[in-house]
């Protein structure tokens, strides 16, 4: 697996969404751990998760807990794997989300998470998405307490529009490490995100690359251009939309949400195809 820069870290250039493992429809812990398990197997470092990731306010933490469980069952040393998780968005007791984007909610979602996750730095902490009422600028400066006060290793946003994310790397004194946005080939409207992101060397984490969660054929009304670029080479249209992610930009680092092994290994082998100035720019313009 070839790596991509977060900070001053190198992490594998495919991660691992691990939302569904913990959402509606989510596998059974077994298949859980197991599908977290062959992330790790494929050479994926990069796991994306969040304290809101559950079925509902009852079950805040559940895809935390599974991750610190499965890396704790591993079996070999995962000193390498970059956890990144977030906080901001709350699940509610009837299972609806809400936004909480206090600093003093940030605060203590990240002392929740650090206990689940049984870490004393959390690797990157992101603040999930911009609470209309609160100013983001509050928001983004609980992240800057955090990482000078040594609990988060590196601050993240997720869902800011490019004025956001200039203020909060400037609130950050330069230290934004990630900007985590919806990017697809069915939703391109974050294509001045990740030009930014490109600009000034932070890291852009799409999330939904393939329009949906890791079901087969989620990629809009493009599918049949992705589906036939990968039968030149043999490989699915899921591959050649992450490897199509990859060539945009080297700061991209895609993080596909799946929920069977079978479903993150195929991902991870998109670190190996390579797609011609041609491929690329017809898949531009599908």
């Amino acid at each position: 697996m070839r790596t991509r820069r977060i900070g001053d870290t190198q992490v594998s250039e495919i991660g691992l969404g691990a939302m569904p493992l913990s959402v509606e429809g989510r596998p059974d812990e077994p298949q859980g751990l197991a599908t977290v398990h062959a992330a790790l197997d494929a050479g994926i470092t990069l796991i994306d998760t969040a304290d809101a990731y559950s079925l509902s306010g009852a079950d805040t933490g559940h895809n935390e807990s599974l991750i610190a469980k499965a890396l704790a069952t591993y079996g070999s040393d995962t000193s390498d794997v970059l956890v990144a998780t977030k906080g901001g968005h709350v699940r509610t007791a009837d299972g609806a989300w809400t936004l909480d984007g206090s600093p003093e909610h940030i605060k203590q979602a990240c002392a929740a998470s650090l206990k689940r996750l049984g870490v004393e730095a959390i690797g990157l902490y992101q603040f999930h998405r911009p609470d209309p009422r609160v100013p983001v600028a509050d928001s983004v400066g609980a992240l800057r307490d955090l990482l000078d006060e040594g609990k988060i290793r590196y601050a993240g946003v997720s869902n800011f529009d490019p004025a956001e994310i200039r203020a909060a790397n400037s609130i950050l004194g330069g230290r934004l490490a990630a900007v985590q946005n919806q990017f697809s080939p069915s939703f391109r409207s974050s294509e001045p995100e990740l030009d930014l992101c490109a600009e000034l060397g932070i890291a852009f984490l799409p999330w939904s690359p393939f329009g949906g969660s890791d079901n087969a054929g989620r990629l809009g009304d493009r599918f049949a251009v992705f589906a036939e670029v990968g039968q030149a080479h043999e490989v699915s249209p899921q591959q050649v939309c992450l490897a199509w992610m990859l060539a945009k930009a080297d700061v991209v680092i895609p993080i596909p949400g799946s929920s069977r092994p079978q479903s993150i290994r195929d991902s991870a082998a998109a670190s190996d195809l390579e797609l011609s100035p041609a491929e690329i720019d017809k898949l531009d313009n599908a």
